[in-house]
């Protein structure tokens, strides 16, 4: 079996881990949710007329303040509905889970022994416990 075949082989084994298919279970729910899906695209709407706005020859400031106004409000009744919550939980489950997935081929790389390598924990900071100072809270 070929590399390619193998990474191909790897997909398929994460896509049946129970944190993938939590996580497509609740982005599938989301893409269902008409109202999600509006809020989006009142959020995208505003991004849009801010950055035309922005652009102009003499953007108005007013309107500039307002359109951040309308959007922080909107991302805020967006991230606060339950099934975003679940889905940014899902989320950062498969964000680490790939991260761990990534820190094992990257020290194989390396040369480390890809049956006992452990990737040092990261808490997206850049850096690791390690190397951290001790006022580090991660």
């Amino acid at each position: 079996m070929d590399i390619i075949q193998m990474t191909r082989e790897l997909g398929k084994a994460i896509q049946q881990d129970e944190r993938y298919l939590r996580f497509a279970a609740v982005r599938a729910e989301n893409e269902a949710d008409a109202e999600l899906q509006t809020l989006m695209g009142e959020m995208q709407l505003r991004q849009m007329n801010y950055q035309r706005e922005s652009t102009s020859e003499e953007p108005d400031q007013d309107k500039l303040h307002a359109l951040e106004i309308e959007f922080n409000d909107l991302y805020t009744k967006f991230m606060e509905n339950e099934k975003m919550k679940k889905y940014e939980a899902a989320r950062v489950e498969i964000d680490e889970m790939m991260n761990y997935l990534m820190g094992i081929l990257g020290l194989c790389v390396n040369g480390a022994d890809p049956m006992t390598c452990e990737p040092e924990e990261n808490h997206g900071c850049g850096c690791s416990c390690d190397e951290c100072s001790s006022d580090c809270h991660h």
